[in-house]
Order: structure tokens, then C-alpha cells, then sequence
């Protein structure tokens, strides 16, 4: 609740400072609005949102029956100021049936505008058709990265994966505890994410497609994920969970955690050995001085 009123608050506070740049277009299935200068990116949304929309409902076999408002945001600093989170380049309010949008970092890969909106428009089809109270965050976000390509709204680094350190140190975040929050820190918020898109795709590995939409039709109904991920796959969620995290620790090897530290690994290597380099030759230059003074 009260990140909703901080929201609001500073979602006020933006469009209101500027009021003389904001500008706004809908049709009758979204409005979108956005400063002055991003005019082709207004009409891009406008054009891609029916796509998006006819994908999601055709790939979960819900209907999004909302009238959504996206906001785009010019700058990163703007964005930063209303998301008060440095790690995302957009997030969905679906008490609001909002979606805000960094416009900056669309043109920056991985992120695309179509993407991105696919994956904060299936936050908010989840939203709508099953109760909060049931909706933990980590089948949220997982769902939601599975279905836009495996694309997320955090920016990550794409040289380490937290998941596969994790699975390595045999020290993951139990899913149990990602229920109604990630935790706050960097590196295990973006462990939590790839968590949530580990299992998810895990789960459609092991039991086929069809097992995501047994347990959101299940939830619907008012079960919780783990009750319903249970009566799906016919195995207890603790002994699933177990067989996830197995699973994952057969895959990393010491080769594959140290690749994800290839560079460091090299950086420190050549520092070690211009340092024994430097030393040597210092020790060069006194044995010729040295020798020099015997000469005298």
C-alpha cells in the first residue's frame, strides 16, 4: 500500500512539473502518454500494443479486459526518480492498470519497446485473473520473463550469473521466501530473478507447456501456486524444489563457474605477472649496479 501512494506520488509530481510536455494518445484499448519528443515511440507503442495484447491472450488463453495507461519516460534520470530503483527499466502497477516505461533504454539491447511491453502487460493479465493473495512474486516474474523471451526488466550483467554461483556454493533463495518480495541487495535480487525464470523453465522442461496453465487455471480458482503445482506434476513442491536446485548443481562444473570469471580471472593473472615482471627487472638494474661498484 504505501508503495502505491509513493507511486502516485511521484507520478503526480512528474506529469505535473512538466504538464506543458506531457502529451497523450489512445485508442479504445490503451493511452499512452509521453513527453513531447517522443512522439514516433507514442505511435510505435499505439502500433505494437494490439500485437502484444492478441500474443498474450493467445499463449495463456486469457483475455487482458483492461484499459491500460503506458507512461514513457525520456531519460534514465526520470525513470529512476519515479521507479526509486536503479536496477529496473520499467514496472507494471496493475491496481492502476499502469505500466511505466524507460524509454531511454529501449533502444539498448536486450531490451526492446515490444519486449518489454509484453513482459509488464503479462503482469498485468496475471494480476487480473488471479487474486494477489495467491500470486507470489516469483512465479509473477518468472511467468512474465519465460513469456517475453526470456526477457526481463532488470538490468543484469551479462557476464556472471548469480543462479549458477548459487547453484555452485549450493546457497539458493528458497522460493518459500520470494513470495511477497525480492530481497533488497543487488546481487540477490538478481539471484531472485533468475530463480523465478529457473524454475519456471525447469517446470516446462520436465512436464511440457501444458503444466503452466493446469496451475494459473488452478489458481484462478483460489489454490496457492505450491498446492497447485503439486495436484499438476502429482509431487510434493518441497521434493520439486529439491530436484530443481539437483538439477542445476549437475550443470555447473567448476569450468562453467569460473568462465562466468574469465576476465577477473585474466586481469589478475597479467597484474601478478607485470608486478613479478617489475620486480625482476628492478632486481636486474641493482645486480648491474652492483657490479658496477665492483668494477670501481
Amino acid at each position: 500500500m504505501i508503495r502505491i501512494l509513493i507511486l502516485n506520488l511521484f507520478f503526480i509530481l512528474t506529469v505535473s512539473v512538466e504538464a506543458k510536455e506531457v502529451k497523450s494518445l489512445q485508442t479504445e484499448y490503451v493511452k499512452v502518454l509521453f513527453d513531447a519528443s517522443l512522439k514516433s515511440a507514442a505511435d510505435e507503442t499505439l502500433y505494437l500494443y494490439p500485437i502484444v495484447k492478441e500474443n498474450i491472450e493467445s499463449l495463456f488463453h486469457w483475455n487482458l479486459n483492461l484499459k491500460p495507461s503506458i507512461l514513457l519516460v525520456k531519460t534514465r534520470e526520470g525513470f529512476v526518480k519515479i521507479a526509486r530503483d536503479s536496477l529496473v527499466v520499467a514496472f507494471a502497477v496493475p491496481e492502476k492498470n499502469l505500466i511505466v516505461i524507460d524509454y531511454s533504454k529501449m533502444l539498448k539491447h536486450p531490451f526492446s519497446l515490444e519486449t518489454t511491453l509484453k513482459h509488464e502487460l503479462i503482469h498485468l493479465l496475471l494480476h487480473q485473473h488471479i487474486s494477489e493473495n495467491v500470486l507470489p512474486r516469483w512465479l509473477d516474474e518468472g511467468l512474465c520473463q519465460w513469456a517475453s523471451d526470456g526477457i526481463g526488466e532488470i538490468i543484469r550483467d551479462p557476464k556472471s550469473s548469480q543462479l549458477n554461483r548459487a547453484a555452485f556454493l549450493r546457497k539458493f533463495i528458497r522460493l518459500q521466501e520470494l513470495e511477497r518480495r525480492f530481497p533488497p541487495n543487488k546481487s540477490a535480487r538478481l539471484l531472485a530473478y533468475e530463480e523465478s525464470k529457473s524454475f519456471i523453465t525447469y517446470l516446462i522442461g520436465r512436464f511440457g507447456k501444458e503444466i503452466i496453465f493446469q496451475v494459473l487455471n488452478q489458481m484462478k480458482k483460489g489454490e496457492t501456486a505450491e498446492e497447485a503445482i503439486q495436484t499438476a506434476s502429482s509431487i510434493p513442491f518441497e521434493m520439486l524444489e529439491k530436484e530443481w536446485h539437483h538439477s542445476l548443481r549437475k550443470k555447473t562444473t567448476w569450468f562453467t563457474f569460473l568462465s562466468y570469471y574469465l576476465y577477473e580471472i585474466l586481469f589478475t593473472l597479467m597484474a601478478f605477472i607485470t608486478v613479478i615482471a617489475f620486480i625482476k627487472l628492478r632486481l636486474k638494474k641493482k645486480s648491474y649496479v652492483d657490479d658496477d661498484l665492483e668494477d670501481l
